[in-house]
């Protein structure tokens, strides 16, 4: 049987930090403190129990909002 690698469309807070190239605390406190003045909104997040996970597809639209013409 052969297998190829495929890419995770869902990642934990560890993952997503590493794929962003952001800090993991930088993810938490986005989530706990929502929509603050004067500081840059995290991605959309999924919560379920005391599990996170962030969509690819969210991680994606989030890096897109600050690409530059």
């Amino acid at each position: 049987m052969e297998y190829s690698y495929m890419e995770p469309k869902v990642f934990t807070e560890k993952e997503a930090a590493y794929y962003l190239r952001v800090s993991r605390s930088y993810l938490a406190q986005d989530r706990m403190n929502g929509k603050l003045p004067g500081r840059t909104q995290g991605p959309r997040f999924i919560k379920f129990g005391k599990s996170i996970r962030y969509l690819r597809e969210d991680l994606n639209n989030w890096l897109q909002q600050f690409r530059q013409a």
